[in-house]
């Protein structure tokens, strides 16, 4: 079972969703995928979307980071997990 709460797994969470939200943002896959089941007029507002989504999957990313280096400052031992 897996914890949401756990550095590594926000990690996860943050670099993939980084990844996936730059990828549209900065690549016309989201257009293409949207001009072929017939959505292409959402194509306009996509920016509305996309740009705050990478800015939290970003912070999401920072934060992960943050935790996981105060989580090992604080437990050098067990591997930086609470």
């Amino acid at each position: 079972m897996w914890q949401l709460n756990s550095p590594s797994k926000l990690l996860q969470i943050g670099a993939v969703g980084t990844a996936v939200t730059a990828l549209c943002c900065f690549t016309p896959i989201l257009t293409l995928l949207l001009g072929a089941v017939g959505l292409a007029w959402l194509s306009g507002y996509l920016d509305y979307v996309l740009f705050p989504a990478l800015a939290a999957f970003v912070g999401l990313t920072a934060y992960a980071l943050w935790r996981q280096e105060t989580a090992k400052a604080c437990c050098p031992g067990e591997g930086g997990e609470p």
